[in-house]
């Protein structure tokens, strides 16, 4: 007998756990229905920006421009406004074409930083028939200014809007970068998050200084990059209630895996390895810490690699 793949995800019942995030991938209806047909559960459309739903042309205009003539790369930094070619409206119609299409839930995206539009744009996502909300909040603090207590207020606003004016089921995806992320991972929950998305990617530009220019080439998530949204999510489990959710990861022949291991049911499976089983769970991370550094030998390290009594010079 095959292992039961099903799960809940923000109180969806999804037929497995693979949901394919907010990505280009999203754009077209055939790849969307090729994701499905390939076993996804869940689709999320890609973000609907801030920008793109920003009233005042002149305003945001005016915002990419201010300091322009500081800095070289500051000209060609932020894309025009023209760049951002899909708007509010074709996003709704493409949601609405999508749900109509597919068999499997479809969930919405916002991204940005700031309530604005967001509050009246979930709504309609909501209408266009979005089954969750994902918003994803891409916020780089790098305002020496604005303290920790106030970027986490930030967030924890934001969620509350949204949550005051929609109903569908809500996610947060949010980034590594604070000092408690269990803390806040909490706030928002009480804010009226459903589900946590761990972890936004921020993009991390390299500077040409030869062009003395920005390179934002878009590098694509490594496996290694996995054990960080694992970790938390051990840690969180069972401390926040709600949904949680890994992204960069590429999920492969779980019925197999589950089947080897002795799981009868993907539910089975939750929470195996997560910080609930650990009497003290920062002693915990000590040691296993202190372990590593102190039994980690370099393969550069002659004095660990020769045998002992040999000398070389």
């Amino acid at each position: 007998m095959s292992p039961d793949l099903r799960t809940a995800y923000l109180g969806l019942e999804l037929g497995n756990p693979l949901v394919p995030s907010a990505s280009p991938l999203g754009q077209r209806i055939e790849t969307l229905r090729a994701l499905q047909d390939a076993g996804a559960a869940a689709v999320v459309l890609p973000s609907l920006f801030e920008e793109q739903i920003e009233h005042d042309e002149i305003q945001f205009t005016g915002a990419l421009e201010a300091g322009a003539e500081s800095y070289a790369e500051a000209l060609t930094y932020l894309p025009e406004f023209a760049d951002y070619t899909t708007g509010s409206d074709a996003y709704l119609r493409h949601l609405e074409a999508t749900v109509r299409d597919l068999e499997i839930p479809v969930i919405g995206s916002l991204n940005g930083i700031s309530l604005g539009g967001w509050v009246e744009h979930a709504r309609r996502i909501e209408d266009a028939g979005a089954a969750a909300l994902e918003l994803n909040v891409y916020f780089i603090a790098a305002d020496p200014d604005e303290t920790g207590a106030a970027v986490e207020q930030r967030y924890v606003d934001l969620v509350e809007a949204v949550r005051a004016h929609c109903t569908i089921p809500l996610a947060v995806k949010i980034g590594p970068f604070f000092s408690s992320v269990g803390d806040i991972a909490r706030r928002l929950v009480d804010a009226g998050a459903d589900g946590l998305v761990l972890f936004n990617r921020f993009m991390q530009p390299d500077l040409d200084l030869d062009a003395m220019t920005v390179d934002t080439t878009l590098h694509l998530s490594e496996p290694d990059e996995l054990l960080l949204p694992l970790r938390w999510i051990a840690i969180l489990r069972g401390r926040v209630d709600c949904s949680i959710a890994a992204t960069t990861d590429v999920l492969r022949d779980l019925d197999q895996w589950l089947d080897e291991h002795g799981y009868d049911s993907v539910q089975q499976m939750r929470g195996a390895m997560s910080q609930e089983h650990v009497p003290n769970p920062v002693a915990f991370a000590r040691a296993n810490y202190a372990h590593l550094v102190t039994s980690f030998v370099s393969p550069y390290d002659w004095r660990m690699a020769e045998p002992e009594g040999e000398l070389h010079a």
